[in-house]
């Protein structure tokens, strides 16, 4: 049987791809960016994550566990020994608020699909779809492969979210079921990408040139931040690399924000990258002005959120 683990299932997505979608993130991998804002996807093994703002101190998760991992203190707060933990999930059933959640579940891809498609009504009505992201999805091609497989079945679009840090086979294995490739930009230089990523972009910058070159359409996803990817001499060389690929679609600049650093506490993580802030205004124009300078078609994922809470609503 095919499984993988599942971090999340995320409905009513609108960045991931074209339309309303519904997006998979399966938990797992081979990179460590420093300023992940997903950071429980990266372990491909179950976690706990303790969300201790959503936390009542009411103990009724202390009975469920089988380790003894959960209690109250003297004063009645609760407490939580990791080191007991072994990421079973059954705390999760008992808390009533949403404190304790259950990272890794696995699923067959006939599991996540019927998970998935639940809204494919709003997919038809938008151009949407399903998206597979991560961690590393295809750190699972087999299963990214059936998953997509059936989905394509219902005639819904397809988009795989990837670093592009993996062997060529995995790609071999899902891009006949792939509509769209996200296709993650991080560093154009190796070095810098090495300290940052724990990993060389080698193998993705000559999986993107081979990827180019299926007819896939490709959407290249770029995180934006500041002193580590956004000087004028890596803007322009990535400019430059990504303006020779053919299929190309777009480049999306997805500015960093701090969204993860809550994550880390619930996982009992210091953040990689506590001292990194947010690019300016400023700084998103130049990127985007450079870019379009070597005919890129360029999208700033913070102006089009913005954009879409200022619309009116119908």
């Amino acid at each position: 049987m095919i499984e993988a683990p599942v971090a999340a299932v995320k409905p009513m997505a609108v960045h991931d791809g074209p339309g309303i979608r519904s997006t998979l993130f399966l938990k797992g991998c081979p990179l460590s960016c420093c300023w992940c804002h997903n950071p429980e996807t990266i372990a491909p093994e179950p976690q706990l994550l303790f969300r201790d703002i959503r936390c009542v101190d009411c103990g009724r998760c202390a009975p469920s566990c089988p380790n003894q991992a959960h209690g109250l203190d003297e004063s009645g707060k609760h407490v939580f020994d990791r080191a007991r933990c072994v990421a079973c999930g059954a705390c999760e059933e008992a808390c009533l608020h949403d404190a304790l959640q259950f990272c890794g579940r696995p699923m067959t891809p006939s599991q996540a699909a019927e998970q998935l498609l639940e809204d494919v009504d709003f997919f038809r009505v938008s151009g949407g779809g399903v998206t597979i992201s991560g961690g590393e999805p295809l750190l699972y091609p087999d299963f990214c492969a059936e998953l997509l497989e059936i989905v394509g079945r219902e005639r819904v679009h397809r988009a795989l979210d990837t670093s592009g840090f993996a062997d060529w086979a995995a790609f071999s294995r899902v891009l006949s079921e792939t509509d769209l490739v996200l296709f993650d930009v991080k560093h154009i230089d190796d070095e810098a990408h090495r300290r940052y990523t724990g990993g060389s972009n080698k193998p993705i910058l000559d999986n993107l040139e081979r990827l180019a070159d299926t007819g896939v359409p490709i959407e290249i996803r770029m995180p934006v931040i500041p002193g580590i990817n956004t000087s004028d001499d890596v803007i322009q060389r990535t400019g430059l690399f990504l303006s020779r690929l053919p299929n190309v679609t777009g480049v999306r600049l997805l500015p960093f924000h701090p969204y993860g650093t809550d994550k880390y506490r619930f996982l009992g993580q210091a953040p990689a990258l506590p001292e990194a802030r947010s690019p300016s205004s400023g700084e998103l124009d130049a990127i985007v002005k450079s870019l379009e300078g070597h005919g890129l078609n360029v999208f700033d994922a913070d102006v089009e959120m913005a954009q879409e809470h200022s619309r009116p609503a119908h």
